[in-house]
């Protein structure tokens, strides 16, 4: 069997407390949080299509930041996916061998950081470069998608912490740059096949 860092010594306890107040609360509200908790990553997707056709109605360059928001999200996934790889911590469902309510990841499936916080908190960041408005709509999705995989025993509280951190980071530093460079991006892109892309017809 395939065996990692043991993590629970961090805030094993807290990720008790939660798994314990998540059996006493009603089974409807359990089963909407792990409904967000599985598919909730979906409505990122949303925004980023709502974000650039907004963008796309208003100027090229901003359109051309709006394109790079799902290229940021797979840079944020990636580099947490690295760290998974380094750090190698056990899931806590294996670890503390608590009930939880969604299938504990079988052994291999590291914990720390956690990808969907990553991937959360990638897009909701690179959006804040493009909309204001849906980039904070993204960001509290973000906070209860990360909420959301400690309710369903999945990970610790520090995993899903590290996993918004290295997400919000990586995506800072991608969005800067690519915002540095839109309106020369767009300058390119307009002049080739891509540019029903950036501008709306």
């Amino acid at each position: 069997m395939t065996s990692g860092y043991n993590g629970s010594g961090f805030d094993g306890n807290a990720y008790i407390d939660v798994t314990d107040i998540a059996h006493r609360t009603p089974g409807w509200l359990n089963d909407a949080i792990a409904a967000w908790s599985l598919y909730g990553l979906s409505l990122f997707a949303v925004l980023m299509v709502a974000a650039w056709w907004g963008a796309r109605r208003t100027s090229s360059p901003s359109a051309v930041t709006a394109l790079t928001v799902p290229l940021i999200t797979l840079a944020g996934f990636g580099v947490d996916l690295l760290l998974k790889l380094v750090v190698r911590e056990d899931r806590p469902c294996q670890s503390l061998h608590v009930a939880v309510l969604e299938a504990c990841p079988a052994p291999g499936d590291w914990s720390f950081p956690s990808n969907h916080a990553a991937i959360a908190a990638a897009a909701a960041v690179a959006l804040l470069f493009v909309s204001r408005r849906l980039g904070a709509v993204a960001v509290v999705a973000a906070v209860l998608m990360a909420a959301s995989r400690v309710w369903v025993g999945v990970h610790y509280p520090h995993d899903v912490i590290a996993g918004l951190v290295v997400g919000a980071l990586v995506a800072a530093v991608c969005g800067r740059f690519v915002q540095r460079r839109q309106s020369a991006l767009a300058d390119r892109l307009g002049q080739s096949r891509l540019r029903p892309l950036l501008i709306t017809p």
